[in-house]
Parts: structure tokens; C-alpha cells; sequence
């Protein structure tokens, strides 16, 4: 048995860095290592319900991993392009459904977000050669921060214009990430056949506000188990609500989600393991941001994968019913524009604050007008009355998963942030009242004119509650 494991640890995909591992960083990954692969030992067939409803399921996976130096998203001050690979990254899609009623598309994507503009061409495409349709498709990024820039998610994250040869990897790289994105959504199409689905909600404790040491959390970790009619996993997709911030260092990779799917693919071989995000604009890891300590973003997802084995091996909810699918846009009203007067005063400060202004006054001087408002995508996928997913756009806050779990009188509701579209922070009340970075200032890394008006978390809430009783 030892020999196997340490074959298997040396087999292991972490692409070590060893300029940036020392021996204690090594040795903790090779001890989270062995713990994964000794619970894979363990019986993994998931316990059979008797009244389980079929679903068709597929699944994909794509690596999207860049061969070529390119920006990372995520950090003001890292300006350089990548140095290397830490660890590979992904797309993968579950497909949901015959083509009868039509699919569901489910996209998980390494990288920090995804575009309304890129969602919109991925549907289009895919639409082409199968029955899907636009609001059918939800893309849920990971928020990851040491992934490539893509063109229109944070555009002016650096502070300052990129230089033209670096756009010009962020341009090629932008057209890769939507091709992968295309192709892995096919695949899982073609991969359909026979399945059920489980579901369930574990507690993992890595997260904490990062506002406050006394303000709102979300520890709950769904989980949905897509099993073939033996028993064995196919797919296991995980949610959990906390910043992908563990890394910042200038190596690709996918943080504590990528490690999180890896344990959890090697706990359950010959699965495919997803990660989407929560409410976790305002969370953060409680070690915060540890540079290039890739053993902490391991064990990390260690604490995702074990809380996974547990529920496995307990009772699960069976998915079952009709499908229903809503989407919306709905206007959410920013607040009031700045004068051109006060954007000429910034403009001179050679700051963050002083490019996003003189981007704006750009856009003034070619008759453009400046964004009064945010056109914002909300999606649900209701299963019967066994299941509901909400898919919020942007860095949403944790008030709004709270208060949607209070207030939705059911109790298998899951949500997505991250998902669909990247326009910025989405602030609940409270947060934009009390200001900061969440409330209002990190409006000039999107490219946004100015913070939010009062008013949208009841827009936001009341348009996903209008969904759900359809």
C-alpha cells in the first residue's frame, strides 16, 4: 500500500515550482497528498435511494491553461506577465436534460470572471450545433486571481494602459478562452446518457468577512452528486462563498478551487469535479493572501474535498421533478455621474483613481456617454421542488445569499455568484451605506463610472423571488 501512494504522490499534477517551495511547503503538500489518495482507498459508490429520478447528463472537461506569458487578473500591482504554470486550468460543462424541453448548460471556468459579452457569444455558438438556448447556459467563474486577463472583466485592474504587446496576448488568449468555452459546452452535450442527481450541504470554516471580524459569513458548501445508474460518480459540482485569493503570485493556476477539484477528483477517480463560487465578494481566506504558499490553497481544498467524502457516505437528497428555467436583466440605477470638472481634477493624479478618470474623460471627448446604469443578468434553475440555483452576476456580496436562504421558503436553495456576467461589486444596502471597497470604490477596476444608487438589493431580490414563484 505505501508504495502505491507514494507512486501515486510522485504521479501527482502540481507542477512544483521548487524556486518557490521550500522544504516545509513541500512537505505539507506530499502529507495532503497522501491523505486524498488514502480516502480514495475507500469504498466510493454512493448509497443507491429507491426512488431516484433520470436525468440525461454529460460532462467535460477542457484545458485552457496558456502556453505564452500573458497579464493575470486580480491585483493592482502585479503588472508582469505569467512566469509559468503552477497547476493546469479548466473549463468543464455539465449538460442537463434531453433535447425535448431543451438542455442546461453549466460552465465552471478558472478565472477570476466572464464577460456578459462572452457568455452571450459562447450561447450563440453553442446554439448553432444543438437545442440550447441563450438562457439555458449559466458560465460560473472561480474568481481564481492568479488566472490570464480576459478582455472586458476588470479592465482597468492595472491602473494604467497595457502596454500594446501584452494586449496582444490578453487578445489572443480572450478568443482561446471563448473557443474552450464553446468546445467544452459541446462535449458535455455529446456525453449525455442516463443519470441521477443527489444533492447536499455541508460546513467548511476557511472563510471570513473581510470587512469586519464580527460581520455575516456563509460557511455552506452545496454539493450536487451526478451518479450512473451503478452508483458511481460521475460529477460532483461544489459551491462555496469565499474570495479565490490565496495566491497572487505570477505562476497560472487555479487557488483553492483548482487544488479542491484535484483532491476531490483523486478521492473519487474517474470523476469530474466543478467549482463555483458563492456570495463571496466580502470573503476572504482566514490566512488572507499568502503569496505563492501553494500548500495553503492545497489544504484548503483539502477541507472542500473531505467535507465532500463525508457527505458522500451520509444520506443525500434525491433531485427530482420538472425542470424550470427563468432568466431576466433588470436595470440597476448608479448614482450620480461626476462632473467633468471633477474629472479633470482626478485625472491628474497618477494613481488607480487618476487612470480610471482620464479613461472617462476619453470616452467624453469621443461623444460617448457615460454609463448611467448596469444591465444585469438573473437566472434560475428550479428542479421540481427539490432543488432551486440562482446565478447572480458579478462580486456579490454574502447578504444576498443570507437573506435568500431565509426568506425563500424551501430548503435546497443554492447560489451562484460569479455567473454569467462580470460588471462589478454588487454591494448589498448595508455594505454600500457603510462604503469601502466593496461599497463603492472598486467601481474604477470595472470600468464603472461611479457607485450604485440606492435600491438595488431589493431589485436584485425581488426579481430572483418573481423567478422562483413561476
Amino acid at each position: 500500500m505505501l508504495a502505491w501512494i507514494l507512486r501515486a504522490v510522485r504521479l501527482q499534477s502540481f507542477s512544483i515550482n521548487t524556486t518557490h517551495a521550500d522544504e516545509g511547503q513541500l512537505r505539507d503538500v506530499f502529507w495532503c497528498s497522501v491523505i486524498a489518495i488514502v480516502a480514495s482507498c475507500q469504498a466510493v459508490a454512493l448509497p443507491v435511494g429507491a426512488a431516484e429520478s433520470q436525468y440525461q447528463v454529460g460532462s467535460a472537461r477542457v484545458d485552457i491553461t496558456p502556453d505564452y506569458p500573458v497579464r493575470m487578473n486580480g491585483f493592482l500591482v502585479r503588472k508582469e506577465e505569467s512566469r509559468g504554470v503552477r497547476q493546469r486550468i479548466w473549463a468543464k460543462a455539465l449538460a442537463i436534460g434531453d433535447d425535448t424541453e431543451g438542455p442546461l448548460v453549466l460552465i465552471t471556468v478558472d478565472n477570476l470572471g466572464v464577460p456578459d459579452e462572452i457568455t452571450h457569444e459562447v450561447a450563440r455558438r453553442i446554439g448553432q450545433s444543438s437545442k440550447l438556448r441563450q438562457e439555458r447556459l449559466a458560465i460560473a467563474a472561480s474568481h481564481t486571481h492568479t488566472a490570464p486577463m480576459i478582455n472586458g472583466c476588470a479592465p482597468n485592474i492595472f491602473g494604467a494602459q497595457i502596454p500594446p504587446a501584452d494586449q496582444a496576448h490578453i487578445d489572443r488568449y480572450t478568443q482561446f478562452f471563448t473557443d474552450k468555452l464553446v468546445e467544452v459546452g459541446l462535449a458535455a452535450l455529446d456525453d449525455r446518457k442516463p443519470a441521477t442527481m443527489m444533492f447536499g450541504v455541508g460546513k467548511v470554516t476557511f472563510a471570513k468577512n473581510r470587512r469586519s471580524a464580527t460581520g455575516p459569513i456563509d460557511h455552506e458548501l452545496p454539493m450536487l452528486v451526478v451518479r450512473d445508474l451503478n452508483g458511481q460518480p460521475r460529477s460532483i459540482l461544489v459551491n462555496y462563498a469565499c474570495h479565490c485569493v490565496t495566491l497572487s503570485e505570477s505562476l497560472i493556476g487555479g487557488d483553492w478551487a483548482g487544488y479542491a477539484q484535484e483532491h476531490i477528483e483523486r478521492i473519487f477517480p474517474g470523476s469530474l469535479a466543478m467549482v463555483s463560487i458563492g456570495c463571496g465578494a466580502d470573503q476572504n481566506p482566514l490566512l488572507g493572501v499568502q503569496g505563492d504558499r501553494f500548500d495553503i490553497a492545497s489544504q484548503q481544498g483539502l477541507e472542500i474535498a473531505c467535507e465532500v467524502k463525508r457527505l458522500a457516505d451520509g444520506p443525500l437528497q434525491t433531485v427530482s421533478g420538472k425542470i424550470n428555467v427563468q432568466y431576466s436583466r433588470i436595470d440597476l440605477d448608479l448614482a450620480e455621474l461626476p462632473s467633468r470638472q471633477e474629472l479633470e481634477q482626478k485625472s491628474k493624479l497618477d494613481s488607480a483613481i487618476g487612470y480610471h478618470a482620464r479613461v472617462q474623460l476619453s470616452k467624453l471627448d469621443r461623444g460617448e456617454k457615460l454609463r448611467t446604469k448596469i444591465d444585469y443578468p438573473i437566472q434560475t434553475w428550479q428542479f421540481g421542488d427539490s432543488l432551486c440555483m440562482v446565478f447572480l452576476a458579478g462580486e456579490v456580496v454574502v447578504d444576498y445569499a443570507k437573506r435568500l436562504k431565509s426568506e425563500i421558503p424551501r430548503a435546497s436553495i443554492w447560489v451562484n455568484a460569479y455567473s454569467n456576467a462580470a460588471p462589478c461589486y454588487i454591494p448589498s444596502e448595508r455594505v454600500l451605506s457603510e462604503g469601502g471597497y466593496e461599497g463603492g470604490s472598486a467601481m474604477i477596476y470595472y470600468d464603472q463610472p461611479t457607485r450604485f444608487a440606492p435600491g438595488l438589493e431589493e431589485k436584485i431580490l425581488g426579481a430572483v423571488k418573481q423567478q422562483l414563484a413561476r
